[in-house]
């Protein structure tokens, strides 16, 4: 057998030889071991062809984008699109990516905070394959190293807020975890959509401490407000007094006031009020 250095100008003149042996050449080729296996497996193919037919045929769907590896090496350096695609069942390995938009849930994390509170905290995030290729050559298990990226990032986010910040900024932090994970998971072709702060779990000793802290501070606002009414309620009794003082039948008034009142809830006992200047008038006699 010759080795590729022996080969002859009269070979290299043969129809179709030369553009073989530049494709085996090309950076990135299969090689001419390759090629013969490729030629072999062919022959293997045409011979068998019947039974062969089902394992040449490969079907896409709409949602996924198919990778072929030839000889171990990626045949084009774009995906293959939904449809009908053929290939050599021993050189030929077909790996299909799912690009539809994909959900997980964060497991709860606990987490220290800040300020040394310990919470947990769970989430969900949403994300797709942009690149198949890169999906495939790049990581070994895209989805899983995702999973793992996701959590970690979590942790790493909320240890540098605190409590306060966590519990009212959950908005900003989803948006700063977004940030990370979509810069870190560029180099995978994974584009990450989304991502939410589901809960947040307090320690049962600190949420009893949060809730009398609320309580006190509401019992609080309800006395000042109670004081303020009393405030005001004795002022307008003051200006009353003054108005009543200086019309001494305005007083008369008020008895007979007071008297409808009574009269109209159905009471047995009526307590009438005396004038003082009725008894005065007496008093003299």
């Amino acid at each position: 057998m010759r080795r590729h250095s022996d080969i002859t100008s009269s070979d290299r003149s043969l129809p179709g030889f030369s553009s073989w042996l530049r494709a085996a050449e090309r950076p990135g080729g299969i090689g001419c071991c390759g090629w013969v296996l490729v030629i072999m497996s062919g022959m293997f193919i045409c011979f068998l062809f019947p039974l062969t037919l089902w394992f040449c045929l490969k079907i896409v769907k709409e949602y996924e984008r198919a990778v072929i590896f030839r000889v171990g090496r990626i045949t084009d350096r774009k995906p293959k699109g939904p449809g009908l695609h053929f290939i050599v069942p021993c050189t030929d390995t077909l790996k299909k990516v799912d690009v539809r938009t994909v959900s997980f849930d964060i497991p709860p994390q606990e987490i220290l905070t800040k300020d040394s509170v310990t919470v947990s905290v769970d989430g969900v995030v949403y994300y797709r394959v942009f690149d198949a290729i890169t999906a495939v050559a790049n990581v070994s298990n895209a989805d899983f190293s995702t999973h793992l990226l996701a959590q970690t990032t979590l942790r790493n986010v909320l240890g540098t807020k605190n409590l306060a910040e966590l519990l009212s900024d959950r908005e900003g932090i989803a948006h700063n975890m977004k940030r990370s994970l979509d810069k870190a998971t560029d180099k995978w072709g994974i584009k990450v959509e989304r991502v939410e702060i589901k809960d947040v779990k307090l320690p049962h000793q600190l949420q009893r401490a949060m809730a009398a802290e609320a309580e006190a501070a509401r019992e609080a606002r309800a006395k000042v407000i109670a004081a303020e009414g009393e405030m005001k309620a004795s002022r307008a009794l003051k200006e009353a007094s003054l108005v009543i003082a200086e019309s001494p039948s305005a007083l008369q008034l008020r008895y007979l006031q007071t008297l409808n009142t009574i009269s109209a809830e159905k009471n047995s006992t009526i307590i009438f009020p005396l004038p003082m200047e009725i008894m005065s008038h007496f008093m003299r006699k």
